[in-house]
C-alpha cells in the first residue's frame, strides 16, 4: 500500500518539475514572485524567503537543484530543528521521479561482499533493531559567504546545518548480512538523485572501519516522523560527526569494494588542505588535500543578532549553541570586550556528543557598543580560532563569531 505522505510527494515532483525547469516555473514556483526577500550580511545577499513542500517559509540559494537556508532565529527556538525548517542541499544533481516507500528497496553488494542482498524498507525496519541518536547534519559550505577573500562555490550563511533526532538501522548490522570479505576497503553510497550535468553521479565513499563503527546509520526517522522527501526519503545515510556531503540521500545502493573510490565527488570534490588547520593562505595551492571529514568546533549566539539595539542598564539574558565532531562540547566561555576577557558561560541539558549543546550567559549593558563573542571547547581540547582559517572551497569555517549590539 502506498503511504499516504507518497501522494504529496508525487504531487512535490510533479510541481518541482517546472520549478526546476527555470522559466516557466508552474504553480509551485509562481510564488516566487510574491515572496518576501531577506537581506543576508555579505554582498549580492539578497535572498527569496519562500515555502516548499513540506517547509515552512526558507532561505532560497537556488531553486534548481533546490539549496534551502534555515532561517537562523530558528536556532534559539530549541535545540531541535523541525523538520519543516531543516535545510536543503542538493548538487547539480536531478530530483528522483515519485517515491513509493513500499516499493522502494536498497542494493547492497560489491566485489568485496560474499552474500549481496536487497532490502525493502519493510525489511530495514522489521528485521533489524532500531537505534536513535541526536546529531547535527551541517552542510560543508556552512558560512561559506563570510569568507574574505570571497570563494566560489554557494553563497551561504550560518543556516545550513541543523540538529534532530534520527531513527535508524546501523550500517555494521546490516553490512554483516552481506558477509565482507576480508579484502574490503570501502564502502560507497549511492542514492535516488541523478547528475542533470557535470560531475557525474553524487555517490561517496567511506573507510569499511568508519562505515563498521555501530554510528554510521540507515536512517528513515526524523524527529519521530519520516523523512521529508526533500531530505532524503524514505531513507538516508547518517553519518554522526561528519559533514553532510556523506548524508547521502534517498539512499538506493550500497557497494563494499576492495580499493579507495575516487570518483568525482571524492576527488577532486569536497577535499582540504591536507595539514593540521585544513587552511592555506589566498592565493595558495595546498601542496596536498585530502577528503573532508568531521566538523570543527563551532559556537553562536542565537538570542541576538549583529547591530541589535537593546535598552541599556538592564540585566540581559544571551543564549546559544555549540557542537563539535563527536567529542562533546566540555566548555563555552564568553566576552562582552571583543576577546579581551573572558568567563565562563553555563551549559545546558548534554543530547549527546553529535547534538548542539546550549549555553547561556548574562550580563548588563550599559550604554554603548557592546562585542559579544563566544569559544567553545571540547573534551579533546579543541577550540575555535580567532581569526578565519581559509581555504579556497570555503569549507569548515568555525571562527569565533561577533555579535555587535547597542545599548541606549
Amino acid at each position: 500500500m502506498t503511504h499516504p505522505t507518497d501522494r504529496l510527494r508525487r504531487r512535490f515532483v510533479a510541481g518541482g518539475a517546472g520549478l526546476l525547469a527555470g522559466a516557466g516555473l508552474g504553480a509551485l514556483s509562481r510564488s516566487a514572485l510574491a515572496a518576501t526577500t531577506f537581506e543576508q550580511p555579505f554582498a549580492n545577499g539578497k535572498r527569496l524567503i519562500e515555502t516548499f513542500p513540506e517547509k515552512r517559509p526558507m532561505i532560497v540559494l537556488t531553486t534548481r537543484p533546490p539549496q534551502l537556508e534555515t532561517p537562523f532565529e530558528v536556532f534559539n527556538d530549541g535545540l531541535i530543528t523541525p523538520n519543516d525548517a531543516f535545510f536543503v542541499r542538493y548538487h547539480n544533481n536531478g530530483l528522483p521521479p515519485a517515491i513509493d516507500s513500499d516499493k522502494h528497496v536498497i542494493k547492497i553488494g560489491g566485489n568485496a561482499v560474499g552474500k549481496p542482498f536487497e532490502l525493502t524498507m519493510a525489511e530495514l525496519k522489521s528485521q533489524f533493531k532500531a537505534v536513535e541518536v541526536v546529531a547535527v547534519n551541517q552542510c560543508s559550505g556552512n558560512s561559506r559567504a563570510l569568507f574574505t577573500p570571497r570563494v566560489t562555490g554557494g553563497q551561504l550563511a550560518n543556516g545550513a546545518m541543523g540538529n534532530a533526532r534520527w531513527v535508524g538501522v546501523p550500517l555494521k548490522d546490516v553490512l554483516a548480512r552481506a558477509e565482507l570479505k576480508s579484502s574490503a576497503r570501502q564502502v560507497t553510497f549511492n542514492g535516488l538523485d541523478f547528475a542533470l550535468k557535470g560531475g557525474g553521479d553524487l555517490i561517496k565513499a567511506l573507510d569499511v572501519g568508519h562505515a563498521m563503527d555501530g554510528e554510521v546509520m540507515l536512517g528513515y526517522q526524523m524527529n519521530g516522523a519520516e523523512l521529508p522527501f526533500l531530505n532524503g526519503f524514505p531513507v538516508r545515510l547518517i553519518v554522526p560527526g561528519y559533514y553532510g556531503t556523506y548524508w547521502v540521500k534517498h539512499l538506493s545502493e550500497i557497494q563494499v569494494i576492495d580499493n579507495v573510490f575516487n570518483e568525482f565527488w571524492m576527488n577532486p570534490a569536497y577535499r582540504i588542505p591536507d595539514n593540521a588547520c585544513a587552511c592555506v593562505e589566498p592565493g595558495v595551492a595546498p601542496t596536498a588535500t585530502r577528503p573532508i571529514g568531521r566538523f570543527d568546533v563551532r559556537s553562536f549566539i542565537t538570542s541576538l543578532h549583529n547591530g541589535q539595539h537593546v535598552a541599556a542598564g538592564r540585566p540581559i539574558a544571551v543564549r546559544g549553541i555549540a557542537f563539535d565532531g563527536g567529542q562533546g562540547i566540555r566548555e563555552v566561555a564568553f566576552s562582552t570586550d571583543g576577546g579581551q576577557s573572558w568567563r565562563e558561560a553555563r551549559l545546558g541539558k548534554d543530547l549527546g556528543r553529535y547534538s548542539f549543546r546550549e549555553f547561556t550567559f548574562g550580563f548588563q549593558a550599559d550604554a554603548g557598543t557592546h562585542d559579544l563573542r563566544v569559544r567553545a571547547f571540547n573534551r579533546a581540547g579543541a577550540s575555535q580560532p580567532m581569526e578565519a582559517l581559509w581555504n579556497a572551497p570555503g569549507y569548515m569555517r568555525n571562527v569565533v563569531e561577533s555579535v555587535v549590539i547597542t545599548a541606549a
